[in-house]
């Protein structure tokens, strides 16, 4: 198979299983799950490029293989002080935030990222269980662009993602 073969193959398996691991991939085209990383990579190019952080596997996983399939350059962190390393290494569009984080929690992280002129411009999205008035509040008072509750609906998710997008572009 040529690349663009299995670029076209990837992007059917996972058009028809968001939440296929790289290892799944590459068995089915029989390539290594190097192979898969590298190509995803080289498809993600000049896309738009969010940052989702989270600790959990079941949120981060189906996420992260939805938003790729939406064009989206996805990068991922599992805690408060990677995520804050990321931001600075990998300059993302936008960032999707858990609250409840080890090392550093969402709250932190948010407010060290609009507090800091490097960085005050990146679009959060707090993506959280805590669904109570008084933590949707804090969380847009110290700088973040909107606010969903977990367990939320894809298609909500991106529609938002998109909106946040749309007001932040320059």
């Amino acid at each position: 198979m040529n690349v663009g073969t299995i670029d076209n193959k990837i992007v059917e398996l996972l058009q028809k299983e968001a939440t296929l691991s790289y290892s799944e991939i590459a068995e089915r085209l029989g390539i290594t799950e190097t192979e898969v990383a590298e190509m995803i990579r080289r498809l993600s190019g000049a896309r738009t490029k969010i940052l989702i952080v989270d600790d959990e596997p079941d949120t981060l996983l189906p996420l992260k293989r939805a938003l790729e399939m939406e064009g989206y350059n996805i990068i991922e962190a599992q805690d408060g002080l990677d995520a804050l390393e990321k931001v600075r290494t990998e300059i993302p569009d936008l960032v999707l935030l858990d609250l409840m984080l080890p090392l550093l929690n969402g709250f932190e992280v948010c407010q060290r990222l609009k507090q800091a002129e490097a960085t005050s411009y990146i679009p959060i999205i707090m993506l959280t269980a805590k669904g109570e008035t008084s933590d949707k509040v804090e969380g847009i008072e110290i700088g973040a662009d909107d606010y969903v509750t977990k367990p939320f609906d894809l298609a909500e998710l991106k529609a938002r993602i998109k909106a946040v997008l749309r007001r932040t572009a320059p």
